[in-house]
């Protein structure tokens, strides 16, 4: 037996756009930043862009509550496809099917921006759940 899961906690890398397929189905595409646990050989960190894509109610959440540099909790599935682009090269994308968003962090944070976060507003493991809107 396998089990595919993800959990990422990250920063939004642009506010998304939420489209509709034409059976009227909501979707949103978007990639968040995730830093990783060290830095590499220069001292600097590293960060990884995980591609995600999130349907119906989600991507509704994902689009109203989430913008560039909230800080964003993503439960899901990994997967990949294929596809051929307009140049006929075959392309591969790896992603994460989003099951659930989530808030982390304060609202404070969720809303500064990427450009003006320092290093310890990353580590989002101590929001308290007093913080979230609901």
């Amino acid at each position: 037996m396998s089990y595919n899961f993800a959990i990422i906690i990250g920063r939004m890398t642009k506010s998304v756009e939420l489209k509709t397929t034409q059976n009227g189905t909501s979707t949103c595409s978007f990639t968040v930043a995730v830093d990783r646990a060290f830095k590499n050989a220069n001292g600097e960190k590293v960060t990884d862009f995980i591609n995600c894509v999130a349907w119906r109610g989600q991507a509704e959440f994902i689009s109203k509550y989430f913008t560039k540099g909230s800080v964003i909790g993503v439960q899901g599935n990994i997967q990949t496809r294929s596809y051929t682009d307009k140049e006929g090269n075959k392309r591969t994308v790896t992603e994460i099917l989003v099951d659930r968003a989530f808030f982390v962090g304060s609202k404070e944070r969720n809303t500064s921006s990427v450009e003006n976060a320092s290093e310890s507003e990353y580590d989002a493991t101590d929001g308290e759940s007093e913080d979230l809107p609901f």
